[in-house]
């Protein structure tokens, strides 16, 4: 099993490729990080008992919504800024 220890060492990883952008947030960016691997291996150690292949479905419908979501948050935040010209 995934621990949240690997999850953060790959997503620090993952970060230096397509950086996230903190500023601004009344949050500390390691926090934030440490506390979504907990989240998900959380998550994950509740699909355990699961088929691969169930398991599989649900990460694949999770990255989905995620990337949905930042899809329309990232829109969102398109067109307030074209607004704010």
């Amino acid at each position: 099993m995934v621990n949240p220890e690997q999850l953060y060492e790959l997503l620090i990883e993952v970060e230096k490729l397509d950086p996230l952008n903190f500023d601004g947030l009344p949050f500390d960016a390691e926090d934030l990080r440490k506390l979504v691997c907990l989240n998900v291996v959380e998550l994950m150690e509740g699909w355990a008992q699961l088929a691969p292949e169930d398991r599989e479905l649900i990460m694949s419908a999770t990255m989905v919504r995620l990337m949905l979501e930042n899809l329309v948050l990232n829109a969102r935040v398109c067109l307030i800024t074209q607004e704010g010209e």
